[in-house]
C-alpha cells in the first residue's frame, strides 16, 4: 500500500486553500456509446485521438501551473471514467465515494475506491438506501461549509448524510436546468471572495445560498455557462476555462486571475468539461465542520 501523500502548497492569503492537486484518468477508452444527459449524441463520432490529445494538453498547463496530476488507469467498460471529478468526494485522507444516479457509470466507483486504498485513503461509503443516488461534481468547499447541488445526479438526503457522516455544515442548492445536471457546470470557485456562477441554474433558495456565500460572484449569460465557461478550475491565481469570452476575461484580470485556454471540445462530447476531468485531492473540511441544527438551507 502506497501511503497518500498530500501536495503541500501553502497559498497567498485569499487564495483557494486547495486545487494544487489533483487525480486523473486518460481517456483511453472515451466514446459516447449512451446517452445520459442532454451533451451526449451516440450518432456523432469521438475522434479519439483528438480527444487524448487534448487530455494530455490539460495535463500539461496543470502542472506548468504548479499542480501535482496523478492518474488512474482507465478500464475499457467505462467510457465516462475520464470524468473523475464525478467520483468521489476527497476530505484530508478521507474520501466518500459516489453513489451513481445511472448503471452505466457505478463501476468507476469501485475503481476509483480501490485507487484510493491502494493510495492510503481511508474509503467511506453512504448506503444507496440512504441516500439514493450522490455524486461528487455536486459538491464544492465554499468558506465555512460545502456547497452541495441535488436535482438530477444527487439526491436532497445526501446533505443530511454527509454531514452526519463528516460532520461538516452543508449547504444546499437545488438545480433546476437538466443541462447543468452537476453542480460543477455552474459554479466555479475562484478565491475566497469570487467566483464564476451560472445562477440560472439555480432555484431562488438557492440563489440566496450562494449569495451568502459569495461575496463577488461573476454571473455568466446562458450562451457562456453552455460552452461550459463555469467547468473549469483554479491553480493559485490561474484559471484555466475550455472558454473564455472577452467579457469574463476583463472582469477575470481586473480581479488579478490569469486565464489559459484549453480547447477539449472532443471531450465536451460526453457532458464534461475540465472540472469534470480533475478531482482535487488537497480539500479538506476544517472550516465546515458542523456547527448547529439546519437553519436557513445549511445542516
Amino acid at each position: 500500500m502506497v501511503t497518500a501523500t498530500r501536495y503541500e502548497i501553502t497559498p497567498d492569503e485569499g487564495e483557494l486553500p486547495w486545487g494544487r492537486h489533483y487525480v486523473m484518468c486518460p481517456p483511453k477508452f472515451f466514446t459516447v456509446r449512451y446517452a445520459i444527459n442532454p451533451f451526449m449524441h451516440p450518432t456523432e463520432p469521438v475522434d479519439s485521438d483528438r480527444a487524448y490529445s487534448q487530455w494530455e494538453r490539460l495535463v500539461a498547463v496543470m502542472r506548468a501551473a504548479g499542480a501535482r496530476v496523478d492518474t488512474i488507469t482507465p478500464e475499457p467498460s467505462l467510457p465516462d471514467m475520464v470524468y473523475a471529478m464525478n467520483w468521489a468526494l476527497v476530505d484530508g485522507h478521507t474520501v466518500v465515494l459516489s453513489q451513481f444516479r445511472y448503471p452505466q457509470r457505478q463501476g468507476e466507483a469501485a475503481a476509483a475506491g480501490t485507487w484510493f486504498t491502494n493510495s492510503g485513503y481511508i474509503v467511506r461509503r453512504i448506503g444507496q438506501a440512504t441516500i439514493g443516488s450522490f455524486e461528487g461534481g455536486d459538491v464544492f468547499p465554499v468558506g465555512n461549509a460545502l456547497l452541495a447541488g441535488h436535482g438530477f445526479r444527487t439526491q436532497p438526503a445526501m446533505r443530511r448524510a454527509l454531514a452526519d457522516l463528516l460532520e461538516v455544515r452543508v449547504a444546499s442548492i437545488r438545480l433546476t436546468d437538466e443541462r447543468f445536471y452537476h453542480l460543477d457546470l455552474s459554479f466555479c470557485p475562484l478565491d475566497d471572495r469570487h467566483a464564476i456562477i451560472a445562477p440560472f441554474a439555480w432555484d431562488a433558495a438557492g440563489r440566496r445560498t450562494v449569495a451568502a456565500l459569495v461575496p463577488e460572484p461573476l454571473a455568466l449569460e446562458l450562451d457562456e455557462a453552455l460552452r461550459f465557461c463555469a467547468n473549469g478550475i483554479v491553480i493559485g491565481r490561474r484559471v484555466i476555462l475550455p472558454a473564455c469570452p472577452p467579457r469574463l476575461a476583463r472582469q477575470l484580470a481586473a480581479w488579478r486571475f490569469e486565464v489559459e485556454v484549453v480547447d477539449v471540445s472532443e471531450l465536451q462530447k460526453g457532458g464534461g468539461s475540465i472540472r469534470c476531468m480533475t478531482l482535487a485531492l488537497d480539500t479538506t473540511f476544517d472550516t465546515a465542520r458542523r456547527n448547529g441544527d439546519l437553519v436557513n438551507g445549511f445542516a
